[in-house]
This record gives structure tokens, sequence and C-alpha cells, in this order.
């Protein structure tokens, strides 16, 4: 591995068709599975619509963003590299709890949206990647002094996460007493920290430091370590229905291409910019991590 950049973001729902990008609740051809749907011109793409700097949905509905960006790159380099033309994309929002079972049934051919890779879901899905690694770390109030490190959380803190995510619970293994409230989405939990109905947010530090920047002032991402290291390692994914290893050969060829060409780097900074340090280039293919 090489150290790079790293942050994120996301937002929205209707149909909209913009710059020959539909942003919608579905369609596209959806479940011909992904090779088969670039090829026929029309590929349904899923990521977070709700995740500055990662995946967000524009207030004129255009997408934005460094998984969507990935996500654009690799199938217009599969369809180059196949001799076919670039497909349209129809995106379709996929929160957390629901990527394995809009893969599974067939309403998305891929989905980019900060998948953490790990042994569950590599059991329903298969991913192509990791295309960048992070840490879980925390988000709280910008004048909140009571919370500098994990173990801050102790004594009946309020912590906030996603359902269908997994860093609340890693939260919960350490530190039991830690009380959960979940949300469909990030943005929620954001919304309940700013009114103070819970006392921080956890998840990856890319998509924490995206709401950061996006509300300069308000919170700050408080970093999180076990024994000396990063609690955790967040390798991102990209998940197709399960046993095509056609598709996955596919978008590892155009993710080592995207790396060596430098557009990686050009997809990083202008997504995430100051917010970039600290984002881990992964290796992909390399699936050696899961436990």
């Amino acid at each position: 591995m090489k150290t790079r950049f790293g942050k994120v973001v996301a937002i929205g729902v209707s149909a909209v068709l913009c710059s020959g990008v539909l942003v919608a609740c579905g369609g596209g051809g959806a479940g011909q599975g992904l090779l088969a749907g670039i090829e026929s011109g029309t590929v349904t793409l899923g990521t977070k619509y709700d995740q500055p700097g990662l995946g967000l949905k524009e207030a004129d509905g255009s997408m934005s963003g460094l998984d969507v960006d990935v996500a654009t790159y690799v199938v217009n380099h599969i369809a180059k590299e196949k001799g076919w033309a670039e497909p349209t994309i129809t995106w379709r929002e996929t929160p957390s709890a629901q990527r394995e079972t809009l893969i599974n049934n067939g309403e998305v051919d891929m989905i980019v949206a900060t998948y953490s890779i790990n042994k569950s879901r590599a059991e329903s899905v298969d991913f192509g990647g990791p295309y960048l690694l992070t840490h879980q770390a925390l988000l709280v109030r910008a004048d909140d002094t009571s919370i500098t490190t994990l173990e801050d959380l102790s004594g009946g803190k309020i912590l906030c996460s996603v359902s269908g995510s997994t860093p609340a619970q890693k939260v919960k293994e350490a530190l039991p007493d830690v009380q959960l409230q979940e949300y469909d989405t990030y943005s929620s939990c954001v919304e309940a920290l700013r009114q103070k109905n819970v006392d921080a947010l956890t998840t990856d530090a890319t998509i924490l430091n995206g709401y950061s920047q996006q509300d300069p002032g308000a919170f700050k991402v408080v970093e999180m370590e076990k024994d000396g290291k990063p609690f955790t390692n967040e390798h991102y994914g990209i998940g197709v229905a399960k046993g095509d290893a056609e598709a996955t050969a596919a978008i590892n060829a155009a993710l080592t291409q995207m790396y060596d060409s430098g557009e990686f780097d050009a997809i990083v900074a202008k997504n995430l910019g100051d917010q970039a340090a600290g984002v881990t280039q992964a290796t992909p293919g390399d699936l050696s991590f899961i436990e």
C-alpha cells in the first residue's frame, strides 16, 4: 500500500435527467448483471445520497463525490476495454441497511457507497477492490471538550450511527455502557448531534470529515485509537452480485488503471481537498484482511 489522501459525502431522491446521467429510485435495466448492463448501454449504480465529498445528491439533482466519480470511472473504463459505448448511468440511493438486499434483488448492478468489506457482507455479495482504506472516528460538537478519546464515551454517553452499519456495534463491544441510537441515514445522526439529542456520531473518518467540512465551526472529528493503533481498518469495496467473477475482475482491472493513470489522485483532490489526508490507497483484489 502507499499513502494517498481522504474524506466523504451524499443526499436525496427523485428522478432527474442531468448531463446524460439519471438520478432515480430505480430502473436503468438493473438486474441484468454489470457487464450485460454496460454492454446494453444502461446501468444502475448504487451510492449514498447524503455524504458530502463521497456520495451526495446536489440541490439541482446532479450527483457528486468520490464514490460517484470512482463508480463512473469504473463503468466507463470497462466499456472502453470491451469496445462498448459509455453507458447511461441511473443512480440509486443505497442506505447501509439495504445494500446487500438491493444487489441480491437485482435492483442495482453495482454499489459504490462507502461500502466497508467484511466477512458477513462478503458471504452475500462479491466485492471488487478495495479501492481505499480509512479508519473509524467520532464526530462531536465543536464546543464539546468532554469527548477527546474513545474511552470518553463511557459513563452513559449517547452514540449515534446508522442501521445496518458496523461502527456503533464495534464501539459497544469495546465500551458496553455506551447507549446506542440508530437512524436510517448519517445526515439524521448529524442533525441529532446538532440538536444535542446524542453526544457523538461514529463511522468512517472519510464520512465524518465531509460533514465537518460542510458545516465549518459546528463539529469536529475525534480520531479513535486502541493500543496505539487505529480503532478499525475500513476497506471500501465495490459490491456486485455473488458469483459474478467476470465483473469483479473487470472492476479490479479498472481500479488498477485508475491508480496507475493518476486519476485516483485527481478524484480525491477534487472531492476531498484539504480533508484528504489519511486515506490510504488499497490493493484491488487483495481481500486477505477479511476475518
